[in-house]
């Protein structure tokens, strides 16, 4: 089953002392951007946390954010620095008098200033780091829901458009005796005219007819593109990631545009530029393949 590179998945818990919160989110990418937004208290866990979600998330653009609050029962509490708060106080009470400003809000104004309040909560504790990490992999596994249930829909629409250039393959084959005919015509007419004022070599003729006949063939086109599109679809089915689809739609499309150059032929043309329009519904979903 392959995975969409987009997902999304969160969950939360209440405890005794925190109010734990996990979103987690991914957008397509290249290669894995992991983002983390954890709180203060949490930055000597942010080594662990990467390594635990690198190797699932695997690729795409993915943010992770994590929120700890103190419930009423924690022991946690704000605490008031109140030499910064004097400090603060002093230089914006001597500016408002400068300025002859209203000063009535001014106590509400430093409060608000960087860390005037701090929190007494030094880290979590094992027990608490331990809720942590189950509520990520309960989110983990929403976000890995997500991802299969895009995948499955990914899925369908790229053996939907795998098919369509299959289909296309046999309807070439039924202009194949046209084409060669009207080549031969053509060469012909033209061999008629030339020969009006010129000798011509008859045999020479055939066997240089045989050659140009056999330089516009497309069997081997046809018979490469075929297997491409049946190791594209076994791919899908096995759960092949995007790059490796996406290096086989290359070589499909290799295929196809030969087929295009050489057919010469307008009924072909136009089932080739079928395929290349599927083709690119192709590229452009494989981007979002995990």
């Amino acid at each position: 089953m392959i995975r969409s590179m987009t997902g999304y998945g969160s969950a939360e818990k209440i405890t005794k002392r925190y109010h734990i919160k996990i979103e987690l989110k991914s957008l397509n990418g290249k290669f894995l951007e992991l983002n983390l937004r954890t709180p203060k208290m949490l930055g000597e866990k942010e080594p662990q946390l990467r390594k635990y979600l690198t190797p699932k998330m695997i690729r795409g653009s993915v943010l992770c954010m994590l929120s700890i609050d103190s419930t009423d029962e924690t022991v946690a509490g704000s605490k008031l620095n109140t030499a910064l708060a004097k400090h603060y106080y002093e230089q914006i009470k001597t500016l408002s008098d400068e300025l002859g400003a209203n000063d009535k809000d001014i106590l509400r104004s430093i409060i608000m200033m960087p860390d005037v309040m701090t929190s007494d909560d030094t880290g979590l504790e094992d027990e608490d780091w331990e809720d942590v990490m189950a509520v990520i992999d309960e989110a983990y596994q929403k976000f890995d829901s997500f991802r299969i249930n895009e995948g499955a829909e990914l899925c369908n629409m790229l053996l939907k458009h795998n098919a369509i250039i299959q289909e296309q393959i046999p309807l070439i084959e039924t202009f194949e005796e046209e084409r060669k005919q009207l080549v031969k015509d053509r060469l012909t007419a033209g061999l008629e005219d030339f020969s009006k004022d010129n000798k011509v070599d008859q045999n020479r003729f055939e066997q240089e007819l045989i050659y140009y006949l056999e330089k516009l063939d497309i069997a081997e086109e046809k018979n490469r593109l075929r297997t491409h599109c049946e190791l594209f679809e076994n791919e899908i089915n096995k759960g092949a990631n995007g790059k490796k689809l996406g290096f086989i739609s290359q070589e499909m499309g290799r295929e196809i545009n030969t087929l295009g150059s050489k057919a010469g032929f307008a009924p072909i043309q136009e089932l080739v530029i079928v395929m290349k329009e599927e083709l690119e519904k192709i590229k452009e979903q494989t981007l979002n393949v995990l």
